[in-house]
């Protein structure tokens, strides 16, 4: 299927975003999905994440949440996202900016939109939902955030949560917490361990000595149990693409 991309700019959080949408071929309305980065940002592999959901047949919008930056450096990336995940309205606001982005293409059928979002972006993601938003489908990847007492209760959709075994910024208590944040709004609710699997294990390095950070600290001094996990990372793509097929199928 041939996709066509471009970039759009629009106003969020006192900044200018730099959004990434992606069109599959045709002209007729489709499905379409929002897809919210990791917490240092939106680059060039996220981008190919919208590529690959329009070359299934979606409308793909990935979002953008720090004015076109990517972090890298670590300590200025938490400077940036552990304020803006203490503040639901905050995120809100982002997600919300990014979905009118989204609706605002005519290739969009506006009654069949999904989420996808990856750390913070996936916390933003279940925020929309808490808020109200009348989404398909919610995924997140390493972004168990629990919300306010009794927002989830909005949520009218199915969520699926992936984070893997190891991850100390998403450990089994962060995990049970969510889990009953979901269970007592009466969410159809999942939550997939991957075993093995630390945080960040979805984003291949971007440095040669096999990290995420260009000065190869992230791992290390700073974010301690974050990594790559190839086989995990290619099955939570496979979750979160079945989990699209099942509440936002593409039409033919």
């Amino acid at each position: 299927m041939t996709v066509t991309t471009r970039t759009v700019e629009y106003p969020a959080d006192g900044l200018t975003m730099v959004g990434h949408l992606a069109l599959p071929s045709g002209a007729d309305r489709r499905p379409a999905v929002l897809i919210g980065p990791e917490g240092p940002g939106l680059n060039d592999f996220q981008r190919r994440r919208a590529d690959a959901l329009a070359e299934l047949g979606y409308v793909a919008l990935a979002f953008d949440i720090h004015g076109g930056r990517w972090f890298a450096d670590p300590e200025e990336m938490l400077a940036r996202c552990l304020p803006l995940l203490a503040d639901p309205e905050r995120m809100r606001g982002i997600g919300h900016a990014a979905l009118d982005v989204l609706l605002a293409e005519p290739r969009t059928d506006p009654d069949r939109i999904a989420a996808i979002g990856y750390g913070t972006g996936g916390a933003i993601a279940l925020e929309l939902g808490r808020d109200g938003v009348g989404l398909r489908a919610i995924g997140t990847v390493n972004g168990l955030i629990t919300g306010r007492p009794g927002e989830a209760e909005r949520i009218g959709c199915p969520v699926w949560a992936g984070v893997g075994s190891e991850d100390p910024i998403q450990p089994p208590a962060q995990r049970d917490a969510f889990a009953a944040e979901m269970q007592a709004a009466g969410v159809d609710w999942r939550v997939t361990v991957y075993g093995g699997a630390e945080h960040a294990f979805h984003h291949p390095p971007t440095a040669p000595d096999g990290s995420l950070w260009a000065d190869g600290s992230y791992g290390q001094t700073v974010l301690p149990g974050v990594g790559y996990h190839a086989r995990q990372a290619a099955r939570a793509w496979r979750d979160v693409v079945e989990l699209l097929a099942e509440c936002l199928p593409v039409p033919g």
